[in-house]
């Protein structure tokens, strides 16, 4: 008898101790995966923000981890790029469709920084983009922003894309090198031309800037640093053809 106490004893501790135990890991686990954590500080070199499917949608990193040749996001590989902190977003089914990135250094004449935000069109690069820079050499400093669009070819996709850079790398001939790359611009499966500029040139004119389908510059609106307000007309020359006031 003694014997059958002992073990239901035992038995009652032993189911005791399971309980609470399944009980503090069930509150640990919602406590972790439940619950929005609150943090004064965190210091991180690269965040993946992604979709319960493992898609990354957006990425957020240090100018180290950023993604570049060899390095690969929702099983795309990347081509070489120079890396800078900054923001990278995604699309639904993986693709890279856009990103915000910034720099900036002292050199031995001055400086150089910049900043871009850009938007891809699917499956392929920017199309829009807002852009400032702001390069100083000596004593002259050259600054600049605008928001600019720009026509990219219908067959651009980052698979071509990436073939094709590592084509164009292999080929030595610089003049060999430009003639491949006009002959896949030609079909429309790389490179782009500025179609349309709103802001300020490093000449500090502000104005609208417009341009043909080879980026030619072809109109502008503009007021230049003395506060002359002008409207000119370009030909293929990029001669003034009509111009006002006269």
């Amino acid at each position: 008898m003694r014997n059958t106490n002992k073990e239901l004893i035992f038995l009652r501790t032993f189911a005791i101790t399971i309980a609470l135990g399944i009980i503090t890991f069930a509150s640990l686990a919602f406590k972790q995966f439940g619950i929005n954590k609150k943090f004064g500080t965190i210091d991180v070199e690269r965040i993946n923000i992604v979709e319960n499917d493992g898609t990354v949608k957006m990425v957020i990193t240090n100018a180290n981890h950023f993604p570049s040749k060899g390095d690969e996001v929702n099983g795309i590989v990347y081509h070489k790029r120079t890396k800078r902190a900054g923001m990278l977003f995604y699309t639904e089914d993986g693709k890279e469709c856009g990103g915000f990135i910034y720099d900036g250094n002292k050199t031995k004449k001055g400086h150089s920084s910049g900043l871009s935000l850009t938007y891809d069109q699917y499956d392929g690069d920017q199309v829009m983009q807002l852009m400032t820079t702001d390069n100083k050499v000596g004593d002259k400093r050259f600054k600049s922003g605008s928001l600019v669009f720009n026509d990219r070819g219908d067959y651009e996709t980052h698979a071509n894309t990436n073939k094709i850079n590592e084509e164009l790398e292999a080929i030595k001939d610089p003049k060999e090198r430009r003639k491949k790359f006009k002959e896949y611009w030609k079909k429309g499966m790389i490179g782009s031309v500025k179609r349309v500029a709103l802001g300020q040139t490093p000449g500090r004119q502000n104005g609208l800037f417009l341009y043909d389908d080879k980026g030619r510059p072809k109109a502008k609106f503009a007021i230049d640093e003395t506060n002359n307000v002008k409207l000119e007309v370009y030909n293929d020359k990029g001669e003034v053809v009509n111009s006002w006031p006269k």
